[in-house]
């Protein structure tokens, strides 16, 4: 859910400053596909938002790390979801992000 509610979060960031008609003819969306590779469930969460800059990737599974204004985000949730994935359910959580083009972020968990 965490993973969503920032694909959400980044699609509004990215209509901040944009006209009806700019929104209309560059539409947010965010695709969900799930798959079974190699023995492990797959699951992608990708939006066409802003997409992240080299500082904000390297940064962006630190626990207390967030981009979000004060009083929006606590920087708990990607290092929270991490570390269910890959502690609890022995998985993978993963990101692909092309500034400009958006962010997709991959759960792998075996199984």
């Amino acid at each position: 859910m965490n993973l969503l509610a920032n694909a959400i979060d980044a699609l509004e960031k990215s209509n901040q400053g944009c006209s009806f008609e700019e929104i209309k003819a560059n539409y947010n969306s965010i695709t969900i596909t799930t798959s079974l590779e190699n023995n492990l469930v797959k699951i992608a969460i990708a939006d066409n938002g802003q997409g992240m800059r080299e500082q904000v990737k390297s940064k962006i599974f630190d626990h207390l790390f967030t981009t979000k204004a004060v009083g929006k985000g606590t920087g708990l949730g990607l290092a929270i979801a991490r570390q269910i994935v890959e502690e609890t359910h022995g998985g993978k959580l993963s990101f692909n992000s092309v500034l400009g083009e958006g962010t997709e972020f991959i759960i792998e968990i075996p199984v």
